[in-house]
């Protein structure tokens, strides 16, 4: 069974949507049994993977110049602690946080886009998965395959735990072995029963998943200074933060009070204009009345003028007769 077959059919299930993932796989392994009954069970044993693993599936399927953009930092980062330019850590540090947060919406959007949303606990762990990316080549490397199958963390100062967190991880380009140092008279090799010199084999730790040479550990201290570095420039961003923060807040109480201020005098001017208003409704409801027995003094003397006219018509005829 190739490794690289397996590798490709890997490839291809891992970047299908989460629901889809253990149908397709059934039938993926169906369709290499027919061809290879090894390659069909090496198929049908392939892990599901995490969501926080598949979102990041994702991007490497959808959006890998995120993660290209994403590792390329993580060489500057490393280039930086290697010299232990702080300078340059707090610089890189601000880019990191930038590049993260901004990776991460896009990791919720392409998420979305193939059926699935993430939680912000994923996208806490696709958060660190990423960050892993940028503290460690070989988990670049397992992360930009493609088939990761669980989220990654990195503390800045040991190398990432990559076992089992990548199918195939034989696929991946092997690294280049570390030089090994001369041998010296008192460093002889090992001998057989038979006598035949042979070499100790040296147990491998996961180079399948490495794209590229690591470059030797520096010491302990210096990988310290470099984490303090850092620490001491999130340190100093977070200080800021707090300063602008803390400035927001006394804008904000500036504002309340104004505000206040303000409310006060509008809740005087509505006692004046409630005042004004009460006095005017007081005064029309006594107009009215007054207006009321204006018009029945009015009915009443019009009906006094028709009678005194009606008399005077009277008076005016019976005179007439008279003569």
């Amino acid at each position: 069974m190739e490794d690289e077959a397996l590798a490709g059919i890997a490839g291809g299930l891992y970047a299908k949507p989460m629901e889809d993932f253990v149908a397709a796989r059934t039938a993926a392994a169906k369709d290499a049994a027919g061809l290879d009954k090894e390659l069909g069970a090496a198929v049908r044993a392939l892990p599901k993977p995490s969501v926080a693993a598949w979102a990041v599936n994702m991007l490497s399927v959808h959006r890998p110049d995120v993660l290209a953009e994403l590792a390329d930092l993580g060489g500057r980062m490393r280039e930086a602690q290697s010299s232990l330019d702080a300078g340059a850590l707090r610089e890189l540090g601000r880019e990191r946080r930038t590049l993260l947060a901004a990776a991460v919406e896009t990791a919720r959007s392409v998420a979305k886009e193939n059926g699935r949303g993430l939680s912000d606990a994923v996208a806490g762990d696709v958060e660190e998965t990423l960050r892993a990316l940028t503290a460690d080549e070989g988990a670049a490397a397992a992360v930009r395959s493609g088939r990761l199958l669980t989220a990654l963390s990195a503390d800045g100062m040991n190398t990432v735990d990559l076992e089992g967190v990548v199918a195939v991880p034989s696929a991946l380009p092997p690294a280049a072995p570390p030089a090994r140092p001369a041998a010296t008279a008192d460093r002889k090799p090992r001998t057989t029963t038979a006598g035949t010199a042979r070499a100790k084999p040296d147990r491998p730790r996961l180079e399948a998943v490495r794209q590229t040479p690591r470059p030797a550990s520096p010491p302990a201290l210096e990988k310290a200074k470099a984490a303090l570095a850092e620490a001491q420039a999130a340190e100093a961003d977070a200080a800021q933060a707090a300063r602008e923060l803390q400035d927001q807040a006394d804008q904000v109480r500036t504002d309340i009070a104004e505000l206040m201020q303000e409310a006060a005098e509008l809740r005087a001017r509505l006692r004046g204009v409630d005042e004004r208003l009460e006095r005017s409704r007081k005064m029309l409801a006594a107009t009215t009345a007054e207006a009321k027995q204006a018009v029945r003094a009015a009915d009443k003397a019009e009906r006094t003028a028709m009678l005194a006219q009606e008399r005077v018509l009277r008076l005016a005829q019976l005179q007439q007769s008279g003569h």
